[in-house]
Formats: C-alpha cells, structure tokens, sequence
C-alpha cells in the first residue's frame, strides 16, 4: 500500500519542483526597456560602500539600471578621440588637489601599455614621454612628465593660455606644426576632497607657489589674502579651516575648472556675488562636459574604463579602490558635514552634475560594447551557417560517390 501510494505522489511532486525552478529563472514578459534588470547579487545585501559595490558590480559584469538626473544628448555621452600618439596630439592633465590626481598620474606615466612607453629614471619623479619613433616631442603635459611647467596646480584659466606656448618651448626646432590638445581631470566628493584638504594643510601643504595667472596677471594680495601668518598653516583646526572665507580649498572644483576671466578673475568686486557664482558655474559645468575626458576618485575602476575606450589607450595593471583614506578616518558630526557641504555648495552641484554624467557615459559605452560584441557573434554564426551550407552538399557528394562504388564494387563480385 505504502509503495503503491508513493509510486503516485512522486510524479505531482517532482512536477511541481520543474515549475518552481522554471518560475525562478523565467520572469513575466514586460515591454521593452520598461523592464528592471536583475540587480547584482550585492545589491541585495544591505551595506558596503559605494566604491565596494562599484568593484563588485563591475567584476561582474553587472549594469544596474541608472536613472538620469541631466539630459545630455548622445554626441556628449559618447567620447571617442583619434588620438594618435605620432602625430601632435597631447594629453593634458588638470590636477585638482586631493582628487586622486597623484595616483591617477603616475597610472599615465607608469601604467599606459605603449609602444614607446615612458621612461622613467629611479629616484626622479618626472618621466621622459616621447612618441614612438625617435621623436622627442612630448604626447603628455602634466606634472610627472613636464612638470609644474604651467605653475603649481595650474587651473582651466591657466592652463588653456600657457599649455601651447609651454609646449611649443618644448617642441624640436623645425617641428612646431599645430597640436591638438586633449584635456582631461579628475574629480572627487566635496565633503571627501575638503576634509582631505585640511589634512594635507594642517601637515605644512601651502602650495603658495600656484601663480593663479588671469588675464596675464597674478591676483594682488587684497585680491587673494592668505588664511594665515608665518610660513604654513600646520596644526589648523577643522574649525578653522572652515572659519577663513577667502580660504581656496572652498568650492576649489569649480574654481579649477572655470573660465576665471568671466568674473573679473580675482576681483570680488567686478560683480554682485550671486552673478559671479552662477556663472562660475556653468562655466565650470562646460568645460568639464567638452573635456576630451574626466574620472572620479570614488569610480576607480570605472575611470579606467572610459579612459580606455576614449583614448583607445590600455592600462597594463587595473585601477585599485581605496576606500581608506585620511578623509574617511575623520569623524565629523552631522553639523560640520552641513556646514563643509555649505561652504562647497558650488562644488555640490557641479559633482552631482559630474557624476551623473560620468556614469551615463559609462553606461552609454557599456551598451555600445554589448551591441558591439552582440553583432560580432550574430555575423560569426552567419559564416559558421554559410560555412556549414557550403560543406554539407560536398559531404554528401561524397558520401553518395562513396555508395555509389560501394554497389557497384558488390555488383561486380
């Protein structure tokens, strides 16, 4: 009795498991792009920080669905430049303090796979990068490779007047056809880059050497006060830090990457206030956008993805994620997270401008590599079926001649 009844639950039962499996791998039909993605098996965890989802994600292969804040039209998200490296291209790197700019430079010197790659002496911090074939022309402008030829943490306003006449300075005699100049920089979270700032100060960092040229000049002393007396401001409390209102470090990303002569450059006085924030903002927001590329410390692996797929250009060792840093070991309140994102509330909204940018490219691009790789299969099986179609009436041409022998042979013994 007892076998007889489990000869007859046993085929219900492993019915209904076929259907549990089918229902788990199997989703509902949705129309078109209105249908969520499966996320990741990260996204389902609780926890981690950005920079650790991203690393997973991204290892993964993962594309979460991302919801656009800014409009951009397609010729902004898709950034291909014909850089070539023989020619009179150059690369040039706007280094903003405490963006991962160091790191991200010595990746350019260090890290590119060249056929000429750059050398680099022991010891020395800047490396020779010439192009391939003997030429001794530079494809590289920045701090490991020319040096502060532009001044200390030159900005948009100076670099844009100084690169081509530094460059041309540089350049082999009878060699000074015009150059194309590709610009790129690296961004980071207000809050992150302002504590990191103060840390680097409160250790001696001045930088009082920047010249901060506008409009051919540099800015006068009424124009641009120092935060402190004596020869550094090393032991800063946070407090005070954020207490000097001419203090550089506020709203330095925009500032950096702004036209400064719009405003009058240095003089606070060439216009109300709430005009000149708003235009160093756009002007902020344009440059970045037309920039040949831009990354963001907090998407390292990301940042080396477009950086590739621009510049047609291959790392040789992966971007690495640091989630420790000196800004992440400060503990800070609710309040002077307020008041830090208060005094960067430029910088607040170009970084979520920039980064919503940022990570429409990398989606952009990383859709345009799956269609890509989904075309290229589809033709591979096109010539396997031709490939295929071509065989099979030989084959049996063969195979009939085969038989064909084959009776005949038998007919005759």
């Amino acid at each position: 009795m007892d076998e007889r009844f489990n000869r007859w639950l046993l085929p219900p039962l492993l019915a209904l498991l076929f259907l549990l499996i089918v229902y788990q791998y199997v989703s509902p039909a949705c129309p078109g792009a209105s249908c969520p993605q499966r996320p990741p098996a990260s996204a389902a965890r609780r926890g981690g920080s950005p920079a650790e989802r991203e690393e997973e994600e991204t290892a993964a292969g993962a594309l979460p669905r991302l919801v656009a804040k800014f409009p951009f039209a397609q010729g902004e998200l898709c950034r291909r430049v014909r850089f070539d490296m023989r020619g009179r291209d150059v690369i040039v790197f706007l280094h903003i303090q405490k963006t991962g700019g160091t790191t991200f430079g010595r990746h350019l010197v260090r890290n590119i796979r060249l056929e000429q790659p750059c050398y680099c002496r022991a010891g020395q911090k800047k490396c020779a990068c010439h192009r391939p074939g003997g030429d001794k022309d530079t494809w590289l402008f920045s701090r490991f490779s020319t040096g502060w030829s532009c001044g200390l943490h030159a900005d948009w306003t100076e670099l844009t007047s100084c690169v081509p006449a530094a460059m041309e300075r540089r350049g082999c005699a009878g060699n000074r056809t015009l150059r194309n100049f590709y610009y790129i920089t690296m961004l980071r979270d207000p809050v992150s880059r302002y504590l990191s700032e103060w840390k680097h100060v409160q250790r001696g960092a001045t930088w009082k050497t920047s010249l901060h040229m506008c409009d051919g000049r540099s800015p006068t002393p009424d124009e641009l006060p120092t935060c402190y007396e004596g020869d550094d401001w090393s032991g800063v409390s946070l407090q005070e830090f954020m207490d000097c209102s001419y203090n550089l470090a506020n709203n330095r990303q925009v500032r950096m990457l702004a036209d400064l002569s719009l405003v009058g450059c240095y003089n606070l006085t060439f216009m109300n206030e709430s005009e000149r924030n708003m235009i160093l903002l756009q002007s902020a927001k344009n440059n970045l956008k037309n920039m040949a590329f831009f990354g963001l410390t907090e998407f390292q692996r990301k940042t080396q993805y477009l950086f590739e797929r621009t510049f047609n250009l291959k790392f040789i060792s992966p971007f690495t994620q640091f989630n420790v840093t000196r800004a992440s070991n400060v503990d800070i309140g609710e309040a002077v997270r307020q008041r830090i994102e208060e005094l960067n509330f430029l910088d607040m909204q170009l970084y979520e401008y920039a980064k919503d940018l940022f990570l429409q490219r990398f989606q952009y691009s990383k859709q345009e590599e799956h269609q890509k790789n989904r075309l290229k299969r589809r033709e591979e099986r096109r010539l396997l079926r031709e490939q295929r179609a071509h065989q099979w009436p030989r084959e049996e041409a063969e195979e009939v001649a085969v038989t064909e022998d084959y009776n005949s042979h038998v007919a005759r013994w």
